[in-house]
């Protein structure tokens, strides 16, 4: 009972964001929950830079495990049939657009001076879904705070721009609106700003935006699991590297020693415990896109998960947003800078030319 206490106070702050946020999206249909809540939380973040400690363990909790339980909510929304309708080679271009997004943010990494960990998170929000795509692999590679925060903002700000960049260039190259929605969902980072452009190119840019967005939306439980892997057998290398000598028993401790040495064995760095291989979130994930394609989720229960989706997003949105500090961004350099912008125009060239290519 103390613990949920505890957290009362900042899951409060965050569900009075979400609900500030909702009704502003519902007047403004190109702005989403999700996108406000973040917005309402960089300003909070800039405005009031230390909150008390009451609110810490609430916004913890947002940014955590109610992110995961949103990104579970969220697979009841992935009909696999529809994107298939479109094209399977819809899926292919996902993975191409995931995979580039990916290996050219962290092969590019040492170019731009940038840290790996701070690279790979802004290849998979790129490449994959934006800031939920940032806040789900964060848990498995452990990433620190400051990267988070740095690659949740990058996303936000390159994002946006592509509100304006898409549907500009989309009119210049004359392309029509199934070619441009396609670009947009395949290139935008949030799938509410994918949402944003296809309402301005035009309804039926909107509809295939959306779906090939959501195609994106899919790759992030295979990257979860390859990511988690990856860890599992750094892990396994970390710990048979410990040399054998490290480990100093009695037996072994010098004659008249009053020192207890029996215990000061080396602690394998994980503490003994491995990380799974896919986390549960993304079995949730994958089990709910499965029951919505099969069509075994009544209305109601689609309904009201898009709503828990919805809330628990949002109030994760607001907490990861309130750890983007403009002065933290500004301190970062020309090189994330420089880095984030090289993967977006290479992710939006490969994603034009899957969209040529489909159309």
């Amino acid at each position: 009972m103390n613990r949920v206490l505890r957290l009362l106070p900042g899951l409060g702050v965050a569900a009075l964001a979400t609900a500030i946020a909702w009704p502003i999206s519902m007047s403004a249909s190109v702005l989403s929950p999700l996108l406000i809540a973040i917005v309402l939380g960089i300003l909070v973040g800039n405005v009031f830079p230390q909150l008390p400690d009451t609110f810490r363990p609430g916004l913890d909790f947002a940014a955590k495990p109610l992110l995961r339980l949103g990104i579970v909510a969220l697979g009841a929304q992935v009909i696999l049939g529809d994107i298939l309708d479109l094209s399977w080679l819809v899926l292919v271009l996902a993975a191409v657009v995931v995979t580039t997004g990916i290996v050219s943010s962290v092969m590019l990494a040492r170019a731009f001076r940038v840290d790996s960990d701070l690279a790979l998170l802004i290849g998979c929000g790129f490449g994959i879904c934006g800031a939920a795509a940032v806040a789900g692999i964060e848990s498995t590679l452990k990433s620190k705070k400051e990267d988070v925060a740095a690659a949740i903002g990058l996303v936000i700000l390159f994002g946006t721009l592509m509100i304006a960049v898409i549907p500009s260039l989309s009119a210049a190259f004359g392309l029509s609106q199934h070619t441009a929605g396609m670009w947009g969902g395949a290139a935008t980072h949030e799938v509410a700003q994918v949402v944003a452009i296809g309402g301005i190119i035009g309804p039926a840019a909107l509809q295939v935006a959306v779906l090939v967005k959501l195609s994106r939306v899919i790759m992030l439980a295979p990257t979860v699991a390859v990511l988690s892997l990856i860890m599992r057998r750094k892990e396994t290398r970390t710990q048979s590297s410990v040399p054998a000598s490290t480990t100093i028993t009695s037996a072994e401790a010098a004659p008249g020693s009053t020192s207890d040495h029996s215990s000061a064995k080396t602690t394998p760095p994980a503490g003994g415990k491995r990380a799974p291989i896919v986390p549960l979130f993304v079995l949730g994930f994958l089990a709910m896109a499965g029951l919505r394609t099969f069509g075994l989720l009544p209305e109601l229960a689609i309904s009201g998960l898009g709503w828990i989706q919805t809330v628990c997003l949002a109030m994760a949105m607001f907490a990861l947003g309130r750890g983007v500090q403009w002065r933290a961004l500004k301190n970062l350099g020309a090189g994330p800078l420089g880095l984030a912008a090289t993967t977006t125009i290479i992710v939006a060239v490969i994603a034009l030319g899957g969209a040529l290519l489909l159309s």
